[in-house]
């Protein structure tokens, strides 16, 4: 190889990649742990920044309550839950949090002949079956919304989570809002004491436990029921209507969402009043540290962010995700501006 063009090659190895506003040197790789909720979106918007950057996103998503502990043990560069921390706990912990995509929580079934939607459920029949008030699938009660639907005389196999979850503080929070039993019982939160069931861990266990047993009723994020073809049911809303779990219908959900009335984005968008709005539908959040021991490491993870709002919509979209509009997107860059490195400077300006 000729000598010129040997170091041309070197020139271009050693050409610096743009992320945001900064120049970095070599490639980054930028840590994070949590929820499972949004877990197929990072992992597409890794993938296609990975190839658009050559930087790397480890993730790993072991469930909200665990994102939560590895963000305060600072074992990893950003933390991320569906369970949204409150400014005070926000304060106390000197964390930071911000929205990425909204989805829904959806339950699924498996009961053979039931065709996806065909079941119908309302929040009090749901929070019955999983305090163990309606047993079996063909229960007066349950038989009363489903006229028409094959439901066998079988026992109903309730599955939640095992792990602390996001997905189950907002499916628990529901329930908690649609039965004062439930919220007098086992409430609203990450880990709650269920009164009868089997734990999976993580949507992904949930969804496999749901599918590989018959009779079995559980809720997972919406793109594990699209991707595992899961049989979902339909929900009645606030409205009193009967709605099936689509982007559309999160996003009717989320339009009623006051992002810049919320401190510290702290917004909950269940069992909302639009017509067509599903009732379980909630927002995930990036937790990291509003002081930065390395400057860097925070640049890093607030680039990626910064990319995925740009240019990660699309792919979000393709896993029905309802990505954030343009004017909260605005307000979560202007938030970044006190997440601050060992300088007291904010880390990606």
């Amino acid at each position: 190889m000729p000598k010129s063009n040997a170091a041309a090659k070197m020139v271009a190895l050693a050409t610096t990649l743009t992320l945001g506003t900064a120049q970095l040197a070599s490639a980054a790789s930028i840590s994070g742990a949590g929820a499972t909720f949004p877990a197929p979106a990072y992992a597409k918007w890794a993938e296609q920044y990975k190839a658009a950057t050559q930087n790397d996103l480890n993730y790993q998503a072991i469930g909200s309550g665990g994102g939560i502990k590895q963000i305060n043990a600072s074992t990893v560069d950003f933390g991320a839950s569906d369970k949204p921390l409150k400014p005070d706990v926000l304060a106390s912990s000197g964390l930071q949090q911000f929205p990425t995509v909204v989805g829904g929580v959806v339950p699924v079934v498996n009961i053979p002949g039931v065709q996806p939607g065909q079941l119908h459920l309302t929040g009090k029949v749901l929070a019955d079956i999983y305090l163990g008030l309606i047993k079996r699938w063909n229960d007066p009660v349950l038989a009363s919304w489903n006229k028409g639907v094959n439901l066998p005389n079988l026992p109903i196999t309730v599955v939640h989570r095992s792990d602390g979850s996001g997905t189950s503080f907002l499916f628990t929070t529901y329930l908690s809002m649609e039965d004062p039993l439930w919220a007098s019982g086992p409430g609203g939160n990450d880990a709650v004491n269920w009164p009868v069931g089997l734990g999976g861990k993580g949507n992904d266990g949930v969804a496999a436990f749901v599918k590989q047993t018959p009779y079995s009723i559980g809720y997972v994020e919406y793109a594990y029921a699209k991707q595992n073809h899961m049989t979902y049911a339909t929900m009645q809303n606030k409205a009193g209507k009967w709605v099936a779990p689509t982007a559309a219908n999160f996003a009717a959900a989320a339009a009623y969402a006051k992002w810049s009335a919320a401190p510290g984005f702290y917004l909950l968008l269940l069992d909302e009043p639009g017509a067509t709005a599903w009732p379980i539908t909630g927002a995930t959040f990036i937790l990291m540290h509003k002081k930065q021991t390395n400057a860097q490491s925070g640049h890093d993870v607030l680039a990626f962010f910064d990319w995925a709002y740009k240019n990660g919509d699309a792919a979000a979209a393709t896993l029905d995700y309802v990505t954030l509009p343009v004017p909260v997107k605005t307000l979560v860059r202007k938030s970044w501006s006190t997440i601050e490195g060992p300088n007291g400077k904010p880390v990606y300006p």
